[in-house]
């Protein structure tokens, strides 16, 4: 995509949320001389990209790592000023470590095919090496058909796939039909390989069975583009768009709860906020879940029928339990490390089918080597993360019911131990945050981290699109296309700001 010069007619825009799709949708425009206000329901900005601090320790409660950083560059180059200039982007080497139930480890080097392939090879025999070669092909040939057309392109309907001069060749490559788990098959029995492939479906909150084959393209991504860590905490990346969208003159009130979308003759024309007030627009950007947007804050109508019928088809994304562990000392864990459980699949079958937390889950753990994340020199503050079922107390799980919270956290804790790791003896501070409380923090119904799931061959055409139905109204963020995560949601905003500036 490639901007002109700034507008000669700006546009009066209203973004609805201050997470990472809404402050790069209202940086974009700003620089493009549009007037852009935004209002953020809670006290923050960045949706779940967050660092909070703790009692003298600080934690990424939301993404813990940046894949595809030139998404970023990108956008602050672009509104005026390098993103080195503001941050300190450094690559995470090792970039993961996997640990399985029998006590097999591997090591993935950071920005290095050849290292691991290497890595796979001394682990597991020559053989799952080479077949992790041909994995990564595979992957890159699917990132290749899928990239321009699909993952930064505006999807209004599968007709314009089928323009492609490309598309029966693509359609060969990305075998939409073909789940992911399905396709490692085809390239591997190596049951350590399908575990670290399997993982890649949680990246969307979606099941391996289910996911389609092309979400391998995040394997590649990771491992071509590398995995990055923001000086400070992922939250300062948060932070240092709030302040270029202020530079850029945008408007942004926290505190400030949308109640509706105003629509006049299919047209958005603004919105109401809880204290009664309306607000003109020309333009009104979503940055909110995409449920509420179409069941809450839009009145039903025939043009919103059929998004509405497409999220009710869609699968929720999975949600996370976490713990906030501030530890004293130091230990030879890395910056991201996964414990795998021996039966991955009744995990998501627990998620998914039973809607009960997991028994036996996998653990990751985020262990920032950043004296910046933490007062104590000789300390350490660990952010882990465990899969989890939506919080639905009707027909669902109840994470809110007594004694939850705190039994499944000393359930993870002994599962820990179990594990080798020394956490009880260390621990200086110890917070618990669940489905629930992430449905109260982030506005996401159920505490889904990436509002529907990629489940099914048609998940991605049941997201909601960029341009609503509604004329003026448009949507970005991770329930929009293309998709969760901060690369994706970067992207979701520069295809929004472009579709504002064609309307």
């Amino acid at each position: 995509m490639s901007y002109h010069r700034v507008t000669d007619s700006p546009k009066k825009v209203i973004v609805i949320g201050a997470g990472m799709g809404g402050l790069a949708t209202a940086a974009r425009l700003a620089k493009r001389g549009h007037k852009v206000t935004i209002f953020e329901a809670t006290d923050s900005v960045g949706g779940k990209c967050r660092t909070e601090w703790i009692d003298g320790f600080a934690f990424d409660v939301g993404p813990s790592l940046l894949t595809l950083p030139a998404v970023y560059r990108d956008l602050f180059l672009k509104t005026g000023k390098r993103i080195e200039h503001v941050l300190n982007l450094k690559p995470v080497d090792p970039a993961f470590t996997y640990v399985f139930h029998d006590g097999k480890k591997i090591v993935f080097p950071n920005l290095s095919h050849n290292k691991t392939v290497t890595a796979v090879s001394e682990a597991f025999g020559n053989e799952a090496g080479n077949q992790w070669h041909n994995l990564m092909q595979r992957a890159e040939q699917m990132w290749d058909s899928s990239r321009e057309s699909f993952i930064e392109g505006e999807l209004r309907s599968p007709l314009q796939l089928l323009k492609r001069k490309s598309f029966f060749s693509d359609l060969k490559t990305i075998a939409p039909f073909t789940s992911l788990r399905s396709l490692t098959s085809r390239y591997t029995d190596n049951t350590y390989l399908k575990k670290i492939i399997d993982r890649y479906a949680t990246y969307t909150g979606s099941d391996p069975r289910e996911v389609p084959a092309v979400l391998l393209t995040i394997a590649f991504v990771e491992e071509a583009f590398g995995a990055w860590h923001v000086e400070g905490g992922l939250g300062s990346l948060a932070t240092a768009l709030e302040t270029r969208v202020r530079d850029l003159g945008v408007e942004l009130y926290t505190g400030m709860k949308v109640v509706k979308i105003e629509v006049n003759k299919g047209s958005a024309t603004g919105v109401t906020l809880e204290d009664g007030r309306f607000i003109e627009a020309e333009a009104v950007v979503a940055n909110a879940d995409a449920q509420l947007v179409y069941n809450q804050l839009l009145s039903k109508n025939r043009k919103t029928a059929r998004p509405r019928k497409s999220l009710r088809k869609a699968t929720p994304s999975l949600s996370g339990f976490s713990l906030l562990l501030g530890l004293e000392g130091k230990s030879d864990l890395g910056h991201h490390t996964v414990f795998f459980p021996e039966d991955y699949d009744a995990e998501f079958d627990d998620i998914f089918k039973f809607k009960q937390p997991v028994r036996n889950p996998a653990i990751y753990i985020c262990n920032p080597d950043d004296q910046k994340m933490r007062e104590a020199a000789d300390s350490e503050s660990w952010f882990v993360l465990i899969n989890a079922p939506r919080h639905e107390p009707l027909g669902g799980f109840d994470w809110n019911a007594p004694g939850v919270r705190e039994q499944y956290a000393n359930h993870i804790l002994d599962l820990m131990e179990q594990r080798g790791l020394n956490v009880r003896s260390r621990l200086n501070v110890m917070e618990i945050r669940t489905p629930a409380d992430l449905e109260v923090r982030t506005n996401a119904p159920g505490g889904s981290i990436y509002g529907t799931s990629s489940n099914g061959a048609r998940s991605a055409f049941l997201r909601a699109r960029n341009r609503s139905p509604i004329k003026n109204l448009y949507c970005v963020g991770g329930s929009a296309h293309p998709g969760g995560g901060l690369p994706l949601v970067g992207l979701s905003a520069e295809i929004v700001a472009t579709a504002v500036e064609e309307n």
